[in-house]
């Protein structure tokens, strides 16, 4: 298909908000135009993908399921469009907008705290925060900073250590039996959650302690350390997180460590960012910020 025939914008539009409101006429309505214009659009739009999007039943919109597995290719496509548009008309202006990634339990609980007061020292700049988890490629992703978890290595980037982990169990205090725990093995009778990035946690940490069990691998499997340490308060089980990630629950006694082995990672934190933006000014006031808070929070936000 040449591009000179690829569905317009306004065709998606006119599909999407059809979809929403399951009725051209309000549709038309939202987007300012007439209620056959809209129809038509839609109508358009079903010749080229040479597939039906609603049907009417009742005189009433009904979608295909042709047209629900379209739907979600467009919003992509729109949000796309609306988030590039948003970062143009900040381009080169008065304010900047510094994308930035994080680890979700990472951005939440170490990075978020420490942004108190950036935005007076560097009015300008707007940050943009989002939470991946899988690698990427800084450059077409458009990323100025990241965060990440590994050996400090990361394509065309310069890496910074930020700090290093030590993994310890942590629980409810309700969790416990009565007496404690006595030794490493006896965790397991409290159900061990694991962590989707960090399949292989339970077995390293039963390993550093010449500890064995069939169990290192079984139990509910979270996609945060955030959802692991909200299931631990909740006396789900036991969850092995990173120490500084618990800090805040283990301070306020919602969270104990049963028993005391922490295993020391081999990897550490990291900020990356494009090699050649080193001396962008807003990228640069970023990492500055972030190396002068490091060990603790900032001022007011």
């Amino acid at each position: 298909m040449s591009r000179r025939h690829l569905p317009t914008l306004t065709a998606m539009q006119c599909f999407e908000a059809s979809v929403r409101h399951m009725s051209f006429t309000r549709a038309a309505d939202e987007l300012n135009l007439t209620q056959s214009a809209v129809s038509k659009q839609v109508a358009q739009l079903e010749s080229v993908l040479e597939h039906p999007l609603f049907r009417r039943v009742r005189k009433r919109l009904q979608v295909t399921p042709e047209g629900s597995l379209y739907l979600t290719e467009v919003r992509k496509i729109l949000a796309q469009v609306e988030m590039s548009t948003r970062y143009m008309q900040s381009y080169g202006g008065q304010s900047e907008v510094l994308n930035v990634t994080t680890l979700p339990t990472f951005g939440a609980r170490w990075l978020i705290p420490r942004l108190n007061g950036f935005r007076f020292r560097h009015p300008r700049v707007y940050l943009n925060i989002a939470n991946r988890s899988e690698p990427f490629d800084l450059e077409e992703e458009r990323v100025d900073v990241a965060f990440f978890f590994g050996h400090g290595a990361w394509p065309r980037a310069e890496c910074i250590r930020l700090l290093d982990e030590e993994m310890v169990a942590v629980c409810a205090p309700s969790a416990l039996p009565n007496g404690g725990i006595q030794e490493p093995l006896a965790l397991t009778r409290l159900v061990l959650l694991q962590s989707a990035t960090r399949p292989e946690a339970w077995h390293d940490w039963f390993e550093a302690q010449d500890c064995y069990t069939e169990h290192s691998y079984h139990g509910p499997r979270f996609d945060t350390f955030y959802m692991a340490l909200r299931a631990a308060r909740a006396g789900c089980g036991v969850a092995l997180v990173p120490r500084f990630l618990a800090e805040e629950e283990l301070q306020a006694g919602l969270l104990t460590i049963p028993w005391s082995f922490g295993l020391a990672s081999r990897d550490a934190y990291y900020l990356a960012y494009p090699e050649h933006k080193g001396e962008v000014a807003k990228v640069r006031g970023f990492i500055d910020w972030i190396l002068e808070h490091r060990d603790g929070p900032g001022g007011a936000l």
